[in-house]
């Protein structure tokens, strides 16, 4: 999850008949994502929802939306990060600005105390915000005294302990032009620390991330190889055994109550439990950056793509955790 101004993306399509869309202004710089011959329609199991269904437009009034998280009402908090703003699109269906000036927050995930936990990009922070949006707390600010590279997106485990991946992406608004940690890796905060734990550096460039409802298992997008892996998750954030879950990377992800994964990017592709993609729903914009479940039920899934946001109605409902129901 990620905004880069001045970037290209060009989303390459298998058969000659569907032309390349390239993209400025868009998060992703040179990077390819396999689309299907068959994601030209939303389409997908009449389970997950109706097939007369098509996305519904909120609003298009902003710089680039990302970031989206329910709490426990099934309100949705997202970012427009360009903008350095944090908005909230209630459950009735109301649109209102919640916060400015919060650190750019670009992935954002509620704490089991109401508190919205952002991946500050200003100064590569991990922030906790107040439930009225009017106090902040660091929470992370480097590791072993460096800069993290810019945290991304996170997920957070029935503990408290936060999961967080760090690409790097040159921001315009950094004064640095270079990293100062070696490699793009995936990090663990346990609950009540103040030092973050190394738990993966094997993707080139990490991004999306959710967990499962009993959290057993980790999902992460290796954007940079457009592959998603499923790692299992062990004691103090330990993760074992990487496997490849599909290959085909993406932005934001989230999870519904049956184990399905929704991927972003060009749409959002579905998959379930196995790896194999059972539907995809599509957005008319250049990119396709998050998702998350909200609403009252948790089964209206919220989509931020570009400058707009969305909503689709689905017939399932988004798995606990993506609603902060921990126990």
């Amino acid at each position: 999850m990620s905004f880069l101004p001045k970037a290209c993306l060009t989303v390459l399509l298998p058969l000659s008949i569907f032309p390349a869309i390239h993209l400025s202004n868009s998060p992703r710089a040179n990077l390819t994502i396999s689309i299907q011959p068959m994601d030209t329609i939303t389409h997908g199991p009449a389970n997950l929802f109706d097939p007369n269904t098509k996305p519904q437009l909120i609003s298009k009034q902003f710089a680039f939306t990302e970031g989206p998280a329910a709490n426990t009402h099934g309100d949705v908090f997202f970012t427009d990060q360009p903008n350095n703003s944090i908005w909230k699109y209630g459950n009735e269906g109301k649109l209102s600005l919640f916060a400015e000036g919060k650190g750019r927050s670009n992935g954002m995930y509620f704490d089991k105390h109401g508190n919205l936990l952002t991946c500050a990009d200003e100064q590569n922070q991990i922030w906790s915000i107040s439930p009225d949006g009017k106090a902040e707390k660091i929470l992370l600010k480097d590791y072993s005294g460096k800069k993290f590279n810019g945290p991304n997106d996170l997920w957070v485990d029935g503990k408290g302990g936060i999961f967080f991946t760090d690409p790097y992406y040159q921001r315009d608004y950094w004064t640095r032009k270079h990293p100062e940690i070696e490699g793009e890796k995936v990090y663990y905060l346990p609950p009540g620390q103040t030092q973050a734990i190394m738990v993966s550096d094997k993707l080139k460039k990490p991004n999306g991330i959710a967990g499962t409802s009993d959290g057993k298992y980790l999902y992460v997008a290796d954007i940079g190889g457009d592959k998603t892996y499923r790692f299992t998750i062990g004691a103090n954030g330990a993760l074992t055994e990487q496997q490849l879950f599909t290959a085909q990377g993406s932005d934001g992800m989230t999870l519904d109550d049956e184990g399905n994964v929704y991927l972003t990017g060009k749409g959002v592709s579905i998959f379930n439990p196995k790896g194999e993609k059972i539907g995809w729903i599509d957005i008319a914009e250049p990119w396709t950056a998050n998702v998350c479940f909200g609403g009252k039920n948790r089964d209206v899934l919220f989509i931020t793509a570009s400058k707009a946001v969305y909503t689709f109605q689905m017939k399932v409902k988004g798995a606990s955790k993506n609603a902060s129901k921990q126990k």
